[in-house]
Order: structure tokens, then C-alpha cells, then sequence
């Protein structure tokens, strides 16, 4: 058995916290988990996306199932 409290980070001996009791928090805790989390990890800097041209698109297939899941949603923006 582990000592939740006493234990550390190897690497930085830094405190490791003990998880959280409750583990099926809402969605609240889920978008309070995320933006605590998301000062840790920066996003990198996006790149401008190009338009590619039709004539650079070959041997797109779609399955059966994934045309009828496709025909049965409305189109985009409705």
C-alpha cells in the first residue's frame, strides 16, 4: 500500500497530491480540471491551413455504414 500523502514526484521531489475521492465529478469539475491543466500545457502556434485543390484528392472511399450514418444528419450549417 502506497502513502498517498508522503509520497513524491522522483524526478522533482516535488508533493504528489492524492487523487480526488470523487472520481465522477460533472461537468463542472471537468471544465475546472481543464482549465487549471491548460496553463501547464501551451498550445503551439497554429499554422495558416491552405486550401488543397480537388485535383490533389485521389481514392477517397466511405464506408456503407458511415454513408448512411452521413445521409441520415442534415447537411452542414442547417
Amino acid at each position: 500500500m502506497t502513502n498517498l500523502k508522503g509520497s513524491s514526484s522522483a524526478a522533482s521531489g516535488t508533493p504528489v497530491s492524492p487523487a480526488p475521492g470523487d472520481l465522477e465529478g460533472g461537468l463542472d469539475t471537468l471544465r475546472g480540471d481543464c482549465a487549471r491543466m491548460a496553463r501547464r500545457w501551451p498550445a503551439p502556434a497554429r499554422s495558416a491551413s491552405r486550401p488543397v485543390p480537388p485535383s490533389r484528392i485521389h481514392k477517397v472511399s466511405v464506408s456503407q455504414h458511415s454513408v448512411r450514418l452521413l445521409d441520415g444528419m442534415s447537411d452542414y450549417g442547417d
